[in-house]
């Protein structure tokens, strides 16, 4: 079944999270792979030209063949989870994570020399990128002097988020789903509670 990659799908704040999170339910048995099927890494990376445009400088990404580059998405995608879900849950980057993404993130720039500087890390917009240069690139730039404070991890639905709020007060990946969810949840359990003291009374 064909995932529909809707703008809550790029909750994360940067592609290489949005991609991150399309593990659905990480570290859960009943967890899932959205990139599963290849041909959704191609659809992704369509809809990432437009949730993620401010960020790609209006370059479109491509992505030529699908199940050949699936593993090394997959490898930035691992990789890029695992060091920054670490740095958020221990305050520093453990072990082997950070060699492993700078690892990733060479081969996924690998025969890309079209990308560009400063304010326009993902180059040229007349042309498209390969969204495994894309993902490398949103990648490393989480690696940047305070970044790494702002990230977050979602109580809700364990996604990774970069939290841009004023005050780095923000709890849930899109307040929109998950918040609500949590808030149901909370009314939920107060109507159970005051029901069971009645019940009691």
């Amino acid at each position: 079944m064909a995932v529909l990659w809707t703008a809550h799908r790029f909750a994360g704040g940067v592609l290489a999270l949005d991609a991150a999170n399309t593990v659905v339910l990480r570290g859960d048995p009943r967890g899932f792979d959205r990139f599963a099927e290849p041909i959704e890494i191609a659809r992704f990376a369509e809809a990432a030209g437009r949730f993620r445009r401010e960020e790609l400088g209006n370059r479109r990404l491509s992505v030529a063949d699908p199940e050949a580059v699936r593993p090394l998405v997959l490898e930035i995608r691992e990789a890029t989870d695992s060091l920054f879900r670490g740095a958020v849950q221990k305050g520093r980057y453990g072990g082997g994570a950070l060699p492993r993404l700078l690892r990733a993130c060479a081969a996924g720039l690998e025969g890309h020399d079209d990308l560009g500087l400063g304010e326009r890390p993902f180059g040229d917009p007349a042309t498209p990128l390969a969204f495994e240069a894309a993902l490398a690139v949103s990648a490393l730039s989480l690696l940047s002097t305070g970044t790494t404070a702002r990230l977050r991890i979602c109580p809700n639905c364990n996604w990774l988020f970069l939290d841009r709020s004023r005050n780095s007060s923000r709890l849930w990946c899109d307040m929109a789903v998950c918040g609500n969810r949590q808030k149901a949840r909370r009314h939920y359990r107060r109507r159970l509670a005051a029901q069971e003291g009645l019940a009691d009374a």
